[in-house]
Parts: structure tokens; C-alpha cells; sequence
């Protein structure tokens, strides 16, 4: 069988990594959601802070340089360039050890001054536990990225469920049994993170092993670029991917600043009820996130196929891939978006039932953050597409522009009493808004065939927005009839699922009824086939 028939479909790679990201974002889930109920809001501001530190440190190595390696060695694979594909990687390898040492050696030595800078020098100690994870997330992007490339997602899948199962089996029980023998959140909080730490080495370590035992020794005549060139190539494709995503997490960064610098001296409150503040929000944050990263399958597995077709100059292959992960990400983010929305408080009740009154603060967050959490999945979705396009600089100014709109809205909202901290939520969600609506519009005018967003997404907004309404009305119905003779959070917990299970079935029927998936849509997919003629699609 010739690799190009082992090559795995857009689609199939997509379910693929889909899959893993559903086991992942569950044990994830596992993870989190306990940590909230054990760390507090004060905890979960020191662990914010020091995944701040590490995403920021991290998108210089990670963010652009493992999508220019999935393209070119995508492009090389197609081409059957294979001596190119294997140079690519052995060049790569070395940048991504040079760049995760310097990064983990900078946030280990230099925590003090990182958590002095964001007005939070509690969090020091988690800073420096996550600091070797730099390091091996750096090595895991490049051969992820190189196995990406060549339409191979599995290896990614069992790397990442690895992760996220020492991250829950170690980071956890390590946090829980730190405060429980009495040292301080900033303590617990390294123990969680330390799990994090680990985890990461053990995916590095799965992913040396599968690489060396899979070694490709295939004959090929090409003759590789030098090594100078390829950097070059890399760096030309990477450098301003890496741009636009280092400017989201410097303003990342600049916000979590100012957030707390206006909680402590606009507001005049101490270092501790500013993090309990900012815990509240931030606990908000955990649900938008979760979803967002269920956009990561269908942008990774984009990049190199969509590159594939414009290599190949097949410009209706490269539209119809980019057509199925917009109506992908419609039928993902919009109902899930608008299901936090309508049932926030309960959710976060449903999910901190030792952390009552931090779910109770947190909830008109999500409820805002909830909306955000359809123009975080589109940003990424389009960040994509721009890129794959060749594009790289358009998502930098985008991304800029949405972080100046967050910042200056937080410094105008979060310092002004009345408003405080729901500030916080509400500049995020503008944020986000300003870079998925320029995204739009340029994927629209760089686009071969204009995509037709009307067309895209008029039914499924319709079907969410009826699947919300659906679910808010059988949480208050059952909220109602189980207010007495039962516990308040048990009546919550049974009402909130009641709620998303009516919800689950309203938007399926409606996404069935108004035909909203396509048959080319599952092709891809394991078992496509039965389900096309299952749904009877066209």
C-alpha cells in the first residue's frame, strides 16, 4: 500500500484527534474541576498565574514552528520527497532543543522577577515546578508536528491522553495531599502543576520511542535542501504565526497584570481578596476553554491537508476542507457556547460542590464568557485558514487589535467600583469578537472561492439558539419541582443534567431536520458510510 493510500483523510485524522481531545478533555475534566474544589480561589489564581508564565514562554517555541513543520513536511510528503521530509525533522529537532532549554532555564531562574512583574509573587513556587515542562513540550510540538504532516494523527492522540493521565493521576492526589498535611495554596498549587510537569515527560518519552521504532527507511532519490534553507523556510513560515500568537499572550499576560494592579490599587484591595477576585474569574475561564480546545483536531488536521490540496493546485479540495471544518466548528461551539450561557450558574454549581459560594461568584462570568467561548473557537479556526492561505501577518494585527480593545477595557472597567471584576469577562468577550470578525472578513477576501457564511452558519445559530431555550426551560421546570425535599445541590445537579440532556436531543433533532451536516461532512469519519445512510444524507 503507497503512503498516500495509508495517509489518513482530513476528516479521519480530525476524528482521530477528536477522539483523543474528548478522552483528554474528560480525564482533563478530572483534573480541573476537583483542583477548583481543592486550591479555592486563591490557589487557582497562583496555578492562572504560572500557566500564564508558561504559555507565554511556550508560544515563542511552540506556537508557529510545529505548523510550519506539519506544511512543509505535508508539501514534501505529497511531493514524495522523502530525504526532504527526514531533513526537516532532524533540522527541526535541534531548534526545538535549543529554544525549550533556554525557555525552561529562563522561567526556573527568573520567577521571582515574573511573578514581581504580575503583582502576584505568591505564585513563584508554581512557576518554577512547570518550568522544566518547557523544555519537553518544546521537543513534543516538533514531533508532533513532523507526524501531524504526514496525515498521522495518532501518535499525538496517545501522546496527549498520556499527558492528561499523569497530570490527573500525579498532579492531583499531589496537591490534595500538600494542603491536607497543612502547607500554604502556593504549595498545593506546585503539586498539581508538578503532575503537569510530568506528564509532559512522559509524552516526550512515548513520542522518542514510537519515532525510533517507526523510523522510515524507504529510498527515495531527492536530494534535501541544505540545512541553512530549511531553517530559513521554517522560520519564513513560523516566525509570524509565532508573532500573532506571542502577541495574544503578551496581552494575556498585560491583562492578568492589570487586572490585579486595578483590584489592589484602584480598588485599594490586598494581595489576597485581589486573587480571590481573580480566582473567581479565572474559574469562569474553565469551560470556555474546554470547548475551545475541542477546535484544536479540526485546525491542526486543516493545516496540512488544506496545504496539501493548494500544493497540488487543487483549489475546490482545498475550499470543501475548509467549508467542513467551518460547519464542524458551527455544530461544536455554537450550541456549546450558548448552553454555558443559559446555564452558567448551574454548571458551575453542578462542578464545585465543595466550592459553593466560588461557584455562585463565578457563574455571571461564564454567562458572558459563554458567548466568548464562539468567537475564541472561530479566532482559532480562522488563525488557521489565514495561515494555510499563506497569510501569516493577518492574524498578527488582528490579534493585536482585539488585545488593545482587552486592555483598555479592563483598565476602564475592572477599576471602576461598580463594575470590579465582572470587567474582566466583558473586555474579554469584546476582545475576542474584534479578532473573529477581522478574521472573518480576510478569510473572506483572501479565499479562491468566498466562503458563504450565511450559508454556514444561519442553521445552526438557529438550532442553538432553540437547544438554549430548550435547556433553560427544563432546568427551571425541574429546579421548581425538586426545590423541596431534597438536597440544594443534589436538586441542582439533577435539574442542570436534566437540562443539557434535553438540550442534547433538541439541537440533534433539529440539526437532522434542517439537514445542517452534509454527507461529505462524514465521509472521513470511521464508519462514515453507515452513518450517512443511517441520518439519510445528501
Amino acid at each position: 500500500m503507497s503512503n498516500q493510500s495509508k495517509k489518513q483523510s482530513f476528516l479521519g485524522g480530525a476524528a482521530v484527534l477528536a477522539a483523543a481531545v474528548v478522552v483528554v478533555k474528560l480525564i482533563g475534566a478530572a483534573y480541573k474541576l476537583p483542583l477548583n474544589n481543592i486550591l479555592g480561589d486563591v490557589g487557582m489564581s497562583y496555578w492562572d498565574t504560572a500557566y500564564k508564565i508558561y504559555n507565554f514562554l511556550l508560544t515563542f517555541s511552540t506556537a508557529g514552528l510545529p505548523l510550519a513543520i506539519s506544511k512543509l513536511t505535508s508539501e514534501a510528503h505529497t511531493r514524495g520527497r522523502e530525504n526532504e521530509k527526514r531533513k526537516i525533522f532532524r533540522t527541526a529537532i535541534w531548534l526545538f532543543f535549543a529554544l525549550g532549554l533556554v525557555g525552561s532555564l529562563l522561567m526556573f531562574f527568573q520567577a521571582d522577577v515574573l511573578v514581581g512583574f504580575l503583582r502576584n509573587e505568591s505564585a513563584m513556587r508554581p512557576v518554577q515546578a512547570l518550568a522544566p515542562a518547557v523544555f519537553c513540550v518544546c521537543i513534543l510540538a516538533c514531533m508532533r508536528g513532523y507526524t501531524q504532516g504526514q496525515g498521522n494523527m495518532t501518535p499525538t492522540a496517545v501522546s496527549q491522553i498520556l499527558e492528561a493521565l499523569c497530570k490527573v493521576g500525579i498532579g492531583l492526589p499531589l496537591a490534595w495531599y500538600l494542603l491536607n498535611i497543612g502547607r500554604d495554596k502556593d504549595v498545593g498549587a506546585s503539586g498539581a502543576i508538578l503532575g503537569v510537569t510530568i506528564g509532559t515527560a512522559v509524552s516526550m518519552m512515548f513520542l522518542c520511542i514510537y519515532l525510533f521504532t517507526h523510523r522510515d527507511h524507504s529510498k527515495s532519490l531527492d536530494v534535501p535542501s541544505g540545512s541553512g534553507t530549511l531553517v530559513k523556510r521554517i522560520l519564513a513560515i513560523g516566525v509570524p504565526i509565532t508573532l500573532g500568537n506571542s502577541a495574544m499572550s503578551i496581552i494575556s499576560i498585560l491583562d492578568t497584570k492589570i487586572v490585579l494592579g486595578r483590584l489592589q490599587d484602584g480598588l485599594n484591595l490586598a494581595p489576597q481578596a485581589a486573587n480571590a477576585l481573580n480566582g473567581q474569574y479565572t474559574t469562569g475561564m474553565v469551560m470556555p476553554n474546554m470547548v475551545a480546545s475541542f477546535v484544536y483536531p479540526v485546525t491542526m488536521s486543516l493545516l496540512p491537508f488544506a496545504a496539501a490540496a493548494l500544493a497540488r493546485n487543487d483549489v475546490k479540495e482545498a475550499d470543501r476542507t475548509i467549508s467542513t471544518a467551518f460547519r464542524l466548528l458551527a455544530l461544536l461551539a455554537l450550541p456549546a457556547g450558548i448552553g454555558l450561557s443559559v446555564l452558567a450558574t448551574p454548571i458551575e454549581k453542578l462542578v464545585l460542590p465543595s466550592q459553593q459560594e466560588l461557584a455562585i461568584a463565578a457563574g455571571p462570568h461564564l454567562q458572558i464568557l459563554g458567548i466568548a467561548t464562539i468567537f475564541i473557537c472561530l479566532m482559532v479556526l480562522t488563525n488557521a485558514i489565514l495561515q494555510t492561505y499563506g497569510k501569516e501577518k493577518i492574524p498578527i494585527y488582528t490579534v493585536i487589535t482585539g488585545g488593545v480593545v482587552k486592555i483598555v477595557l479592563n483598565y476602564i472597567l475592572v477599576g471602576n467600583p461598580e463594575i470590579n471584576i465582572h470587567g474582566a469577562p466583558i473586555s474579554t468577550l469584546c476582545c475576542y469578537m474584534v479578532i473573529a470578525g477581522l478574521n472573518l472578513f480576510f478569510v473572506w477576501k483572501y479565499s479562491p472561492q468566498k466562503p458563504k457564511y450565511l450559508q454556514l452558519f444561519t442553521k445552526p445559530v438557529i438550532a442553538s439558539v432553540l437547544m438554549g431555550v430548550a435547556a433553560w426551560a427544563a432546568y427551571g421546570f425541574l429546579d421548581r419541582a425538586l426545590e423541596s425535599g431534597h438536597s440544594a445541590y443534589l436538586a441542582n445537579a439533577v435539574a442542570t443534567m436534566g437540562g443539557i440532556l434535553v438540550g442534547v436531543v433538541v439541537y440533534f433533532v433539529l440539526v437532522i431536520a434542517l439537514r445542517i451536516l452534509r454527507a461529505e461532512d462524514l465521509r472521513g469519519v470511521p464508519h462514515g458510510g453507515k452513518l450517512i445512510r443511517l441520518l439519510h444524507l445528501k
